[in-house]
Parts: C-alpha cells; sequence; structure tokens
C-alpha cells in the first residue's frame, strides 16, 4: 500500500513539472492569436500575414547567444506594428517595438532565449478597417567585428613615461 501510494506521489509530481515547463514554453494569447514556432533561420526569413485587433499570428523565435540578426517590420497601414518580448523574463513589457523604436531591430543576443514576435493594429487608431497585412524579415548576419579595445587613455602625469625598451 505504501509503495503505491510513493508511486503515485511520484508520478503527481512528473505530471506537475512537465505542465509547468510547457506552460513556460508557451506565450499567453490574446483572443483570435495562432502561434507558430519558428526555427532560427539560416538565410533570410519573410514572414507574411494580416492583423486586426489580435485576430493574427504570433511567432516564437528561439534565439541563441552570440547570434547576429536583424528583424524589419513592414505594413501598408500606419496603424499596425510590431511588439517583441523575451519569454526567458518575467516582466510582460516588450523590449523593441515599431511604435517607438523604429521600424527595424538589429542585435547580438546576449543569453540563449525564446522571443514572442507579436504583430498587432493598434486599438486607438482613428480608423476602423479591416486590419492591415504586414511583413516580418529575420536576417541573420554574420558576426560583427570585434572593435579593438581602445588603449588607455592618456592622462597627465608629473613623471614622463619610460622609454620603451628594445
Amino acid at each position: 500500500m505504501k509503495d503505491h501510494s510513493v508511486r503515485t506521489l511520484i508520478a503527481a509530481a512528473a505530471l506537475f513539472l512537465l505542465t509547468v515547463s510547457a506552460m513556460a514554453q508557451t506565450p499567453p494569447l490574446d483572443p483570435g492569436e495562432k502561434l507558430e514556432k519558428l526555427q532560427f533561420p539560416a538565410v533570410t526569413m519573410q514572414l507574411k500575414g494580416w492583423t486586426k485587433f489580435g485576430n493574427s499570428h504570433v511567432y516564437t523565435l528561439p534565439v541563441r547567444a552570440g547570434q547576429h540578426m536583424k528583424i524589419s517590420f513592414s505594413s501598408k497601414s500606419k496603424f499596425a506594428f510590431l511588439a517583441i518580448f523575451d519569454l526567458s523574463k518575467p516582466d510582460d513589457e516588450a523590449f523593441f517595438g515599431t511604435d517607438e523604436d523604429g521600424m527595424s531591430f538589429e542585435t547580438t543576443v546576449k543569453e540563449n532565449a525564446t522571443w514572442l514576435l507579436r504583430p498587432y493594429y493598434s486599438k486607438v487608431s482613428p480608423r476602423r478597417g479591416l486590419g492591415a497585412p504586414f511583413s516580418i524579415l529575420i536576417e541573420p548576419l554574420a558576426a560583427a567585428p570585434q572593435q579593438p579595445k581602445p588603449a588607455e587613455l592618456e592622462r597627465p602625469s608629473l613623471f614622463p613615461k619610460a622609454p620603451a625598451k628594445q
């Protein structure tokens, strides 16, 4: 009897841990959104879609530390935008948004993470149309060249520098 209850407890704990890890991988979606899981592309990838008040595709993109990339967003509508979230962070603030930060984002990834790319149609737009078409380009780039570290700044000194040894 005791052996059976221990097995049940272990099975319940394993099921709980699987559920928690699955929830951590799946972002919360707005009503009408459809999740599409991407892989980091080897060449430029273009995503096209249509968005209206959350009725759109949203994309998860796994990124690794050291990857250099550029994400560009375009739309014919001035009321369509893209927000990028880091799902590994506890806050739900976008770290990039085309409404404030421009239409493209270029970076070298600092740590392994999964990003959520969420195109959206602004709810505060004065025009309530059928939504807007959009295009997202994900471009892997060659690693940024390492900038040489600047030599120590010359500081005024009371003592002259020693001559270089030969």
